[in-house]
């Protein structure tokens, strides 16, 4: 657990080595999350959050479903390719 100061303006440093921890940087656009015992901080994340019925179908795939262990094998693979 870090402890930081709230300075007069309102600004909270995070330290250098959380900052590295998750990729933050002055360009990183944070999102303060209200969760009733506290404030929640995250990196914004460059899409927003979706479905996989919302994009399950750029995929244009044509065939039978695959199975769990289909799409396994096809990684196992394409790792050993």
């Amino acid at each position: 657990m870090k402890i930081a100061r709230l300075s007069k303006t309102g600004k909270i440093v995070i330290p250098v080595e959380m900052r590295k921890a998750y990729g933050l940087d002055e360009e990183t656009e944070i999102i303060l999350t209200d969760t009733g015992q506290g404030i929640l901080i995250q990196p914004k994340r460059p899409f927003p959050p979706t479905r996989l019925d919302e994009v399950a179908g750029c995929l244009n795939y044509q065939g039978p479903p695959k199975s769990l262990e289909d799409m396994e094998t096809a990684i196992s693979r394409g790792i050993q390719e």
